[in-house]
């Protein structure tokens, strides 16, 4: 198994968002992936936290408003492969100024349960995933929906969809994994998942 297979693509039609938002919509070259994000992936513990069929454990992310995806095993023989978390983090920063926080690796263990409860081969299209402070504060004075405390603070959330795939097949099939906070955002067109408590709810 290639562990190393990912593919960083150029602009989509998301990269437009980042230009507006007056960011490099390549990101890459707004931030390295710092020494303490690589440290912590290299010091997690093999551990599962999700079952998931067979041995290898794969992180499936379009980054909407980069145009960035990747496509890597992150878990196999048993423990997590350090250089593709680190990588996922990369993908899930923050895009509007570039700040990167580690992620849990239980929320792609979450991701990577989803997709084989689904039984699709797809992508899922990454809305929101790390947010700084500063963003989360913005955000938070906009919207009553957007929480003072979110877990995306704590890089332990992400706001997903799926191309093809009925958004409330996705909420039904994060539900029934139990694995976290499940919210449902049908006119926004995403559902959140995280692994804090396990709860659920229904925004806009």
């Amino acid at each position: 198994m290639d562990i190393a297979r990912r593919s960083l693509l150029g602009l989509s039609a998301g990269a437009g968002l980042a230009a507006l938002a007056g960011v490099n919509p390549l990101g890459r070259a707004l931030i390295e992936t710092p020494p303490t994000v690589r440290a912590a992936a290299a010091a997690i513990p093999p551990a599962a936290s999700l079952p998931s069929p067979g041995d290898v454990r794969r992180a499936f992310l379009h980054n909407l408003h980069t145009g960035e995806m990747l496509d890597a095993v992150y878990w196999e023989a048993g423990k997590y492969v350090p250089d593709a978390l680190a990588e996922a983090m990369r993908v899930m920063r923050d895009w509007r100024n570039g700040q990167e926080h580690a992620i849990d690796p239980r929320l792609f263990d979450l991701l990577h349960a989803i997709q084989s409860r689904l039984e699709i081969n797809r992508p899922f299209q990454l809305i929101s995933g790390y947010r700084s402070p500063a963003t989360n504060a913005a955000l938070h004075a906009e919207s009553g929906e957007v929480a003072a405390h979110s877990q995306h603070l704590v890089g332990r959330a992400s706001d997903i969809r799926v191309e093809g795939v009925e958004l409330a097949s996705l909420h039904r099939a994060a539900i029934s994994l139990k694995a976290g906070g499940v919210g449902f955002y049908p006119v926004s067109n995403f559902v959140h998942v995280d692994v804090a408590g396990v709860r659920q709810w229904t925004g806009t």
